[in-house]
């Protein structure tokens, strides 16, 4: 049909024009909330994502896997990898990011941890809370990684996925998990980590990419590896048992799946309206540039355990 062409280009144009009109830097921690309260609101990415609003495991090498069942799979994949499964039941922990608490009623049903899910949000903390059962020792507070009020060594855990990239000052952060944790506790962590320059400089090409990713998602800054780990050493409250691992080509096929996504439920966008259907379509360039990447080895799927020293900070 001639129409069908037409109303193609017309989309990919409006597509177009919302990708450029549509950027989102980073510019405090307030942004980080404007943007999280945003997207909580229209309900878009929850209606794709499900309560995990963060990549999905799909093992090594890949295998075909339902999209939400691979992110409930992450967080039990990231459990045993640092071992948390061998904690006692109620042990405190604290859920650093926790988006509207999918991690959070995981850790807290199939492993008996008392948690604390904290985000900068208002919004998915409110969505947080009326998700989760009356039962379930889950709790939510809204509050910014870099100013927790909690004293020292108050979690015998620490959690945290996805959310570094939103945080500028990375030594920080770092400083504040290993804080938090008692002596002997375990820090788990997930990142998005860009390749570390020093070891193979950035081309200008890749240099822009990166700069794309940063401006469309709120993010602050991608850390490598490898500094992720230094600013780990670097704590004066002591890091030790320090290990990492790549998980880049497990989590790989996340990204053209949340666009799959999308064709698998068409009435979850379409019943949002035409403004979902819009912001839904202006998301996928960032999600191809994030899948470029991460076959480039551009970004890579960082995750990190490590335990606090003994009687340090």
């Amino acid at each position: 049909m001639p129409w069908f062409p037409l109303l193609i280009s017309v989309a990919l144009v409006l597509t177009f024009l919302a990708y450029l009109a549509g950027k989102r830097p980073y510019q405090s921690p307030r942004s980080v909330a404007a943007n999280y309260d945003n997207w909580t609101r229209d309900g878009l990415l929850e209606r794709l994502w499900g309560d995990h609003i963060h990549l999905g495991y799909y093992g090594d090498p890949p295998q075909p896997q339902d999209f939400r069942a691979s992110k409930a799979r992450l967080v039990h994949e990231m459990v045993h990898w640092a071992g948390l499964h061998r904690l006692p039941a109620g042990g405190r922990l604290l859920d650093v990011g926790c988006g509207i608490g999918g991690s959070a009623r995981i850790l807290a049903r199939d492993y008996g941890f008392d948690v604390l899910g904290i985000s900068v949000s208002s919004r998915q903390i409110d969505r947080a809370r009326a998700l989760t059962p009356a039962h379930l020792s889950c709790r939510f507070a809204v509050m910014d990684a870099l100013a927790m009020p909690m004293e020292d060594r108050s979690f015998d855990a620490i959690w945290t996925v996805e959310a570094a990239p939103h945080i500028a000052d990375k030594q920080r952060f770092a400083n504040e998990l290993l804080r938090l944790l008692q002596p002997g506790g375990q820090l788990v962590m997930a990142d998005w980590n860009q390749r570390d320059p020093r070891h193979q400089p950035l081309r200008r090409p890749e240099r822009m990419v990166l700069n794309v990713l940063l401006e469309q998602w709120g993010h602050a800054a991608f850390a490598s590896m490898e500094a992720v780990q230094e600013h780990l050493q670097a704590s004066p409250y002591g890091c030790v048992n320090l290990h990492t691992a790549d998980w880049s080509r497990a989590t790989f096929p996340a990204w053209p799946e949340a666009i799959r996504e999308g064709f698998r439920r068409p009435w979850a966008v379409l019943s949002l309206g035409p403004s979902a259907v819009l912001q839904g379509l202006r998301e996928v360039p960032t999600i191809l540039l994030m899948a470029w990447a991460w076959r480039r080895g551009l970004l890579r799927f960082g995750v990190f355990r490590a335990e606090r020293a003994d009687g340090r900070g």
